[in-house]
């Protein structure tokens, strides 16, 4: 029998809450059979913020201040969820004081009596799985100055929060829901008094996860870097658990974490962020580093792509390509149609990005961030390289790039990459090709973008869509978008584009006389803010009138930054935010 996605929704969301009400009558009272490490890292700045009232989850503000987490009113179902995941946690043990103490016992005490009886949105698998983890990282936090009865509680509800994710861990969705899920498990059976049984069986039940869902080379369907990024820092904190509690990790675990490893090295850019592509951000700072030093992991990538994605790097300088198809089928629910983009960083300043994801601005600008023209590279005719299903798969990539042509070496005075895809000959009969080669200093890039009809048919469609067009051309674009902190001019009467970065770094954008070159306004999306910010972008557009058409750009290093600043931050300090402002937290780890 074959149910509706609702109906299966709704059957999962009874039996979770029937799992969580046997749980609940269970009345272990037990205790950490050691004192518990922690591994999140936090926000100090959130940290402050949230013990003052002002609340920031999936990109909403609600400022209470003197008001209970609890007594707030979500404005959707992402930010109801990260307050039940407790993630936040992190933030007020990175703040340490008194203020965020007392913010994190009573909250946490105040879900256990109004929650703790298996009521609430909270008893989910992956939520379950997420809180145990901050709970048992943060426990001495939330134990500090406690009653034996708040004590005996907050015991008593972690045992049986254990039991249901026992139950129910298979329940969620395969993937990164099902790891935080497991993770959590492990967790609770490492260090609760009486759980010890649970955590052999959900060690080995998280490395037949990996088996399945994990590719030989350290990939996942989605290829969304951030999500590859939350999967290795839950395998390395369930196998730093395992191994601090004297047990050996499931060969299968610790061969995930040693492909992993690799792949996120080659997706990270010069300045410790990874590449946004796929609905994956830059990740949390300090995490990346943090993680790949915990798996002790030193092996670097061997083949040509990670993930499917193509790196060049060479001084200060990073390039990260996608250049591979984009996930189809249910892998695709939060891809991009971002083939052959690119983004550019020098040492700690990102210069050429893509968008990001708009997700947690609403549906509208997450189906924008999504779209060709919210990436670095060529667009036709305004028209996405892939498409959107309809009806129950509206939400995956129906069509796309199948045929994704790659190749890397070395050019005569530094790294070319090559590469083409068949995302446009459907529709206009047109093959992008782009080439991008960097000097071996690191300080010039040469590019060089065609659109290519190459066997009879496509040469017949590409016909057809020309006579359509009264012989006017097939117009394209090709977008450079900037980081929001790159201070952009015309230049030289036009002929370029003067690029400043704030460590006082400037580069030149200049291209050949085959395309018109604007300055246009662009935005820049973050997860951590709360609405996105205004950038610029280069475009460059042009017709294809020909079989084949070719631009040719570059950029070059003018100026350098000045040596004494080079690796230090100049970024404005945190503020507090006021209904229509934007968080800048920096980060800390706990």
């Amino acid at each position: 029998m074959k149910f509706s996605g609702s109906y299966r929704a709704k059957w999962t969301h009874l039996q979770n809450r029937a799992a969580a009400r046997r749980a609940v009558r269970a009345r272990p009272v037990t205790a950490f059979v050691s004192a518990p490490e922690p591994r999140t890292i936090g926000s100090f700045a959130r940290g402050r913020q949230l013990s003052a009232g002002n609340f920031m989850f999936a990109g909403h503000l609600v400022a209470q201040p003197d008001t209970s987490i609890w007594d707030l009113t979500p404005p959707d179902a992402a930010f109801e969820a990260q307050m039940h995941g407790f993630g936040w946690l992190d933030d007020l043990a990175a703040a340490g004081d008194a203020p965020a103490r007392i913010c994190a016992q009573n909250w946490t005490r105040q879900w256990i009596e109004r929650y703790g009886a298996g009521r609430g949105p909270g008893w989910t698998p992956g939520l379950t799985g997420r809180r145990l983890i901050r709970w048992i990282n943060h426990a001495l936090f939330l134990l500090a100055g406690q009653d034996k009865p708040a004590t005996d509680a907050f015991y008593r509800s972690l045992a049986q929060q254990t039991l249901f994710l026992s139950r129910r861990w298979h329940a969620t969705d395969p993937g990164l829901p099902r790891i935080e899920a497991l993770t959590g498990l492990v967790y609770a059976g490492l260090a609760l008094e009486g759980m010890q049984a649970h955590a052999p069986a959900a060690a080995l039940a998280l490395g037949r996860e990996c088996d399945a869902r994990i590719g030989a080379e350290g990939l996942l369907p989605t290829r969304n870097p951030e999500e590859l990024l939350d999967v290795f820092t839950l395998l390395t904190w369930a196998t730093a658990a395992l191994t601090d509690a004297g047990q050996t990790p499931p060969p299968s675990l610790s061969a995930a974490t040693a492909r992993i490893a690799p792949t996120l090295r080659s997706l990270r850019h010069s300045d410790g962020g990874l590449a946004r592509f796929h609905g994956g951000g830059r990740g949390l700072e300090g995490r990346l580093d943090t993680a790949l030093a915990t798996s002790g992991v030193k092996a670097r990538h061997k083949g040509d792509l990670a993930m499917g994605y193509a790196r060049l790097s060479a001084g200060r300088t990073s390039v990260i390509i996608d250049a591979a198809p984009p996930p189809m089928g249910a892998a695709s629910a939060g891809a991009h149609a971002s083939t052959l983009a690119f983004e550019l960083t020098s040492g700690r300043r990102p210069l050429i990005v893509n968008c990001g994801s708009g997700a947690s601005f609403g549906a509208e600008w997450r189906r924008a961030g999504r779209a060709t023209p919210s990436h670095s590279t060529l667009v036709v005719a305004g028209e996405s390289s892939a498409r959107l299903g309809t009806g129950a798969q509206a939400d995956w990539l129906a069509s796309g790039p199948r045929d994704v042509q790659v190749q890397l070496s070395q050019a005569s005075d530094g790294l070319r990459f090559e590469g083409g895809h068949d995302g446009y000959a459907p529709q206009f009969g047109l093959t992008h090709a782009r080439t991008i080669e960097m000097t071996f200093d690191g300080r010039g890039i040469a590019g060089e973008d065609m659109l290519l009809a190459l066997p009879d048919t496509d040469k017949r469609r590409f016909d057809q869509v020309i006579d359509a067009r009264a012989l006017q051309g097939i117009p394209f674009q090709i977008r450079f978008h900037l980081h929001p902190e790159v201070d952009a001019a015309l230049d030289m009467g036009g002929a370029a584009i003067s690029l400043a970065l704030r460590s006082g770094e400037i580069w030149v954008f200049r291209t050949d006389a085959r395309a018109k070159m604007v300055l246009e306004p662009s935005v820049y999306l973050e997860k951590t803010r709360l609405k996105p910010r205004p950038s610029k972008q280069i475009v460059l557009s042009g017709a294809a009138l020909e079989y084949a058409t070719r631009i040719r750009w570059s950029l070059a290093k003018a100026q350098d930054t000045p040596t004494g600043i080079r690796d230090l931050a100049q970024d404005a300090p945190y503020h507090t935010p006021g209904p229509d402002q934007d968080a800048q937290p920096r980060r800390k780890p706990t």
